[in-house]
């Protein structure tokens, strides 16, 4: 009898279900039986800000029990990702992507331009708090951590103190929270993160057996899509906590498939504001959006990313997982 596929997983509850899915899909795809192994990480441990543990925190143990052999394969939030490859490691799929945008959860069932000015938005993340800002909405923005339902019982709990959150409506969909949502976020007022959304499950590269199985859960477009946000954010030479949005987009065009990469690097503050798009083939996707990085330097990027350090008034920089 062939024995289960060890999943490595982190342990929170939207670790534990998107893993889940994984296992249940590769399961229905190939019939092999998969078990769900919890790999305990740093930023686990820690209720430091994520910028100050370092890019990569929620991955680096479970590409460790690869490397250890105590786990055959893993999943991870494609974002979270550092974007230089991890040697001896294989992204062996992308599955179909869920919605990648924001998602705000308001009280009162409000959206974000019927809150009024002073309501106080939580967010984790630096790219939604300084999105957030450039808005001109008046809003106290606030960084926050926590696992989904810790973010979301600050807005709908008996001892609520925010007005809003804003989290990765992929996240909520995945917990089938999607019902708290009060507003899916237009990419115009809100661009995500770059491979917001997107699921990496990976495994050894010489475990070449394992890597044609687990192609089967491979989706062409959400791959493309995700590499082109990547490439952008890699020749940034900026991190996950970042400020830096990117969302590819594949549609049909004049020729035939292409992509559709929107791209933007905000200050903290939201004073500074560059946003570019760039479209091209799916097979040239990386290079989509090394060309549009490019872009964004020649018109000052690097001195935004320079300011990552100054947050606005009363802010501080968090990244998040979630």
């Amino acid at each position: 009898m062939t024995a289960p596929l060890r999943l490595g997983t982190r342990g929170s509850a939207l670790a534990m279900a998107q893993s889940g899915q994984i296992a249940e899909a590769l399961t229905a795809a190939t019939g092999r039986d998969v078990e769900l192994v919890e790999v305990v990480t740093a930023g686990d441990r820690s209720s430091a800000p994520v910028h100050r543990l370092g890019v990569g925190v929620f991955v680096s143990a479970l590409r460790d029990a690869l490397a250890a052999r105590t786990i055959d394969f893993a999943v991870h939030s494609y974002k979270d990702l550092p974007t230089a490859a991890a040697p001896g490691l294989h992204i062996a799929a992308v599955p179909p992507r869920q919605d990648p945008r924001d998602a705000l959860v308001a009280k009162g069932g409000r959206t974000l331009a019927e809150l009024p000015p002073g309501a106080v938005v939580g967010t984790g993340a630096l790219r939604r708090i300084a999105q957030l800002h450039a808005l001109g909405l008046q809003l106290e923005v606030t960084p926050i951590r926590g696992n989904v339902d810790t973010r979301l019982r600050r807005v709908l709990g008996p001892d609520a103190d925010l007005d809003a959150v804003v989290l990765a409506r992929a996240g909520l969909a995945r917990l089938g929270r999607t019902d708290v949502i009060t507003e899916t976020l237009d990419p115009m007022l809100m661009l995500p993160a770059p491979a917001q959304g997107a699921l990496a499950v990976e495994c050894r590269a010489d475990d070449t057996d394992l890597v044609e199985l687990l192609a089967v859960l491979d989706h062409a477009p959400s791959r493309a899509a995700v590499t082109a946000e990547r490439a952008l954010l890699a020749t940034l030479e900026a991190g996950c906590t970042a400020p830096v949005a990117a969302y590819g987009e594949l549609a049909e065009g004049d020729a035939g498939e292409e992509i559709y990469l929107r791209g933007a690097v905000i200050s903290p503050d939201g004073t500074r504001d560059l946003r570019l798009s760039r479209t091209g083939t799916p097979a040239d996707a990386a290079e989509i959006g090394k060309a549009l990085a490019a872009e964004l330097l020649e018109l000052g990027a690097d001195s935004i990313l320079g300011q990552e350090g100054h947050a606005a008034p009363g802010t501080q920089q968090f990244g998040s997982n979630e």
